[in-house]
Formats: structure tokens, C-alpha cells, sequence
């Protein structure tokens, strides 16, 4: 059966959520229950097997209705999403069932998808590469530890030597790690109320499923709190989804000592990759790469219709 556009009450979720389970490529952001908590609806293309009703394959499309169109977005905390299984992204597919759809049109495509050729004919769609980095833990920590920096490897071992180690203790609170990240990064960051919100019913999502791995370092004796993260463990990856350090945190290492915990914790898990999630700022490339971690490129596709606004509403 040809690939449907489907909007989103006409989407089985159950089905949705079987087929993004059982899918090549492990994007647990198109989970039904994810998308909900960071988009609540979206569109999406689907290849249905009409006798059983399954789904074959996904490209889920977040949507917001403006009043010059519908627009395809990126939702926060969602960092990929894109083609799954066999919903394949042909240009003929883009440009009969997607193009004539949306005004605008912005997605982040997970790093197993591979864009096809563009024709020279249709300049308004644009794709850049952007970058996340991995680490795979399938093997002993000793191994994954040798592959830190000299300096990562120095300061592990001063903590460990120190009389009052600071330690990476797991927790349940994410609204303490949240208004740690308000508190220090928050105004910069660009993120608002409904973004805490949003973030903190994720969480809770998450966690109903225990797929949630929260942890934070605490001063060992104020018990102020110096950094915390969150990490989503879903089939193959654990992902470094959200974190928060203060000032002193940073200064104490602190942000180190979480993810060398995280490494330790599933080192020689087979085929378990740390996504770190990010990888554009440099800085923040560096620090991934200090742990051995390597760059993995995914594509950003993004267009703008070229209809007058007046006829927008012709779909």
C-alpha cells in the first residue's frame, strides 16, 4: 500500500507505538506518550498493512496550525525523529506529500536516515548536517575509562583520593534538578514555564516506564545541590537528555563525575551507546569528545512554501 498522510486523530496509537518499537533505527522521541508530552499532536506519513492493520513503517511531523498554515516543527526535548522502518523519504515523497501540505516545514532526522538526492529544480529545501556524538559500552569500563583525557583520568583519580569524595547518588526528584537548570541556565537557555512543565511531564512518563535514570552530586556537607542529570534508557541507547550544574559544581568537576558514573554503571552492556545528545556548541563537543565519545552527523531538512500567503489555505 502507497504512504499515507494521516492527521493526527486519525493515528492508531497502539499500532504507532508497535512499529516505533520494533523499528531499525531506536528513536524513542517518536514514542506516542513523548510526542504527546512535548508536541500534543502532530501529522504523519504512514505505510499501513491493510490487512492487519499494523503499521510498516513512520515519519511522524509535529504540527501547529497558524492562521497563514500548518507548520512541521521540531519539539523540544526531542532532538530526532524522521523515517522509521520502511517509511522511506524519496523525493517523491516529499514532494507530492509534503510539500503541497505545509507552509513551513522544519524536522531533524535521526542519524540512521540517508536524505535522497535533491533535484537542482527545487532550491527552497535545504538540509544542513548537525551533530551528535557516541560512545559505545559494550565493553569494560577499565577500557572506556583509558580512553578519557589525561586530564578527565587525573581528575577522577584526585576525587577518589580526596577525603570527602564528592559522589553521584540516584534520586527520583526531578523538579530539584530543574530548578537548579532555571536557577543557572534557564534565562540564556531561552526556556520558559510551559518548557519546566513540559520537561517535568516527560519525566514522569519516563519514569512510569523506568526508563528514567536521574542522577545528581551533592556537596557532602551543605548538601547543596551541585549538578544532576537525566538519562533515558531505551533499547540501545542511553541518552544524556537534560542536565544543570552550578557554578561550584562546575568548578568541583561535578558534571564529570555523573557521566563517568553513567559509563561505569552500563560499561559492557553489548550494543548500549551513550548518545550524548548534542555536539554543535564546541565547547560542549569538546567535553563529549574528552570521554572518547565520536561525532555522528543527522540532517536538519527545512522549507518554505513559496504560495502566496492569501493561498495558504489551498491544501
Amino acid at each position: 500500500m502507497p504512504m499515507r498522510l494521516l492527521r493526527h486523530h486519525e493515528i492508531d496509537l497502539a499500532a504507532w507505538d508497535a512499529c516505533v518499537g520494533s523499528a531499525r533505527e531506536v528513536v524513542p522521541y517518536a514514542l506516542s506518550w513523548w510526542l504527546q508530552a512535548t508536541a500534543g499532536r502532530w501529522d504523519a506519513l504512514i505505510d499501513i498493512d491493510d490487512s492487519t492493520g499494523s503499521y510498516l513503517g513512520l515519519w511522524p511531523l509535529p504540527v501547529k496550525r497558524r492562521w497563514w498554515g500548518r507548520e512541521v516543527y521540531q519539539p523540544p526535548f526531542t532532538q530526532q525523529l524522521g523515517s522509521l522502518s520502511t517509511a522511506g523519504m524519496s523525493w517523491l515523497v516529499m514532494e507530492e506529500m509534503l510539500l503541497p501540505h505545509y507552509v513551513r516545514f522544519y524536522t531533524q532526522l535521526n542519524d540512521a536516515n540517508e536524505l535522497p538526492p535533491m533535484p537542482e529544480s527545487e532550491p527552497s529545501i535545504r538540509h544542513q548536517l548537525r551533530y551528535t556524538y557516541h560512545l559505545p559500552l559494550g565493553v569494560a569500563y577499565d577500557v572506556l575509562r583509558a580512553g578519557y583525557t589525561a586530564d578527565y583520568r587525573r581528575r577522577l583519580r584526585l576525587n577518589e583520593a580526596a577525603a570527602a569524595p564528592l559522589l553521584v547518588t540516584q534520586t527520583q526528584d526531578v523538579h530539584s534538578l530543574l530548578a537548579l537548570f532555571r536557577a543557572t541556565k534557564g534565562t540564556a537557555a531561552g526556556l520558559k514555564t510551559r518548557h519546566y512543565r513540559m520537561l517535568g511531564q516527560l519525566a514522569a512518563e519516563l519514569q512510569a516506564r523506568q526508563l528514567l535514570e536521574l542522577v545528581e552530586v551533592r556537596h557532602p556537607q551543605t548538601k547543596e545541590l551541585l549538578a544532576g542529570a537525566l538519562f533515558v534508557k531505551y533499547r540501545t541507547k542511553l541518552i544524556y537528555l537534560f542536565a544543570a550544574a552550578s557554578v561550584s559544581g562546575r568548578k568541583a568537576g561535578a558534571p564529570l563525575l555523573l557521566l563517568d558514573h553513567q559509563i561505569r554503571q552500563h560499561a559492557g552492556t553489548l550494543n548500549l551507546i551513550l548518545d550524548f545528545e548534542g555536539g554543535m556548541i564546541p565547547s560542549i563537543a569538546r567535553f563529549f569528545a574528552n570521554f572518547g565519545a565520536s561525532p555522528v552527523p543527522y540532517t536538519v531538512l527545512s522549507f518554505t512554501s513559496q504560495r502566496p500567503w492569501y493561498l495558504s489555505w489551498m491544501r
